[in-house]
């Protein structure tokens, strides 16, 4: 079991940065870490299908949505391909859906919100870039480390 986020907070203080705590738990896994991944796109989520069709490799999905409430960023149908390629998880400054489909997915997800509306399917968006939401910039190859108590960001692995 990974080290609680409580337990990390407490042992390394300088070199966690905390997460404002605005996410909700969605995916059938509670606890997820591992190196970051990033991705900017608003309220399109082809980048992320993507994203989570390569080998995750146990590492997490960092999207940021720009916060919208519009759609859902993520479904069902791409929890399980991201189970399927070996992700630990995915973090949504934005929405999800198909919330009884995430719940049963081996897979972290945390979002702001559930909305039943899809997504556009543009392409839009960036990868593998700084992106900044809850208060924290997220680098690509960094550390997320999320349970139930919250999320912790560090500049390399903790615990």
């Amino acid at each position: 079991m990974a080290t609680p986020t409580t337990d990390l907070c407490d042992a390394h203080p300088d070199d966690v940065r905390v997460v404002a705590p605005l996410f909700r738990d969605f995916g059938g896994n509670g606890a997820f870490s591992g190196p970051i991944v990033t991705i900017k796109s608003f309220e399109d989520n082809v980048i992320l299908r993507k994203a989570l069709e390569e080998p995750g490799a146990g590492m997490v999905l960092v999207v940021d949505g720009g916060g919208s409430l519009r759609c859902a960023l993520m479904g069902g149908n791409l929890a399980d391909i991201g189970v399927k390629s070996g992700w630990s998880g995915v973090l949504i400054n934005g929405c999800v859906r198909d919330v009884g489909d995430l719940r049963a997915a081996a897979i972290g997800i945390k979002a702001l919100a559930a909305h039943p509306v899809k997504s556009g399917k543009k392409g839009e968006g960036a990868r593998d870039v700084p992106v900044t939401f809850g208060g924290v910039t997220f680098r690509p190859g960094e550390f997320l480390h999320a349970d139930a108590d919250g999320i912790v960001v560090s500049a390399r692995a903790l615990g």
